[in-house]
């Protein structure tokens, strides 16, 4: 598999993809204390369909203009994890209440940033470009701990545009990148 440029995408990772997200509503709108809006139908998904430039059917941001180059999020669960530890929380946090639409485990999605990489569950490769972080914002407080917010910060995520169109769905995955994850600098392993 290539990146958009033709570059090989040669380090190889097995991964998990834990959870998949797309939400119609942005629920985290105004002032956290208020609490978020309510759901409108299912968000949680055993499978997503993907669409290049577009981002994913049925989520709140995709066909948005505003968000042509961020219109898929993606985190670590391990950055979940992260904040457990750090809080030091006897109960697992959420991970879906972080919003992003795709959540891994397995790498240190934060490494990312600024590469292609591509996501296969089975079905064929999706290719992204990693565009910026998804970085957390005050709802971590109150969603996940207080504390969430800061103990989140430079582990939130990335914003990324699909370059391809398919299918992702939970369970094992391989991740493809052109840029190694696994050489000791990983943040979270």
């Amino acid at each position: 598999m290539e990146d958009a440029s033709g570059t090989a995408l040669e380090f190889e990772y097995r991964v998990s993809i834990e959870h998949l997200l797309a939400s119609s509503i942005h629920r985290y709108e105004g002032r956290p204390s208020d609490g978020p809006r309510p759901a409108v139908g299912p968000e949680e998904f055993a499978r997503v369909t993907v669409r290049a430039h577009l981002g994913i059917v049925g989520d709140r941001h995709f066909g948005k203009a505003a968000h042509r180059t961020a219109s898929v999020t993606i985190m670590a669960v391990e950055s979940v994890e992260h904040v457990q530890r750090t809080l030091g929380l006897a109960h697992a946090l959420d991970p879906l209440d972080t919003r992003r639409n795709i959540l891994i485990r397995g790498v240190d999605v934060d490494r990312l940033r600024g590469a292609d990489f591509s996501l296969d569950s089975g079905s064929g490769p999706v290719l992204f470009h990693a565009h910026r972080p998804a970085n957390p914002c005050a709802w971590m407080d109150v969603m996940l701990a207080p504390g969430a917010h800061k103990a989140l910060r430079g582990r939130g995520g990335l914003r990324c545009e699909p370059l391809s169109s398919g299918e992702l769905a939970r369970g094992p995955a391989v991740l493809r990148s052109s840029h190694r994850l696994d050489d000791g600098d990983a943040t979270l392993f």
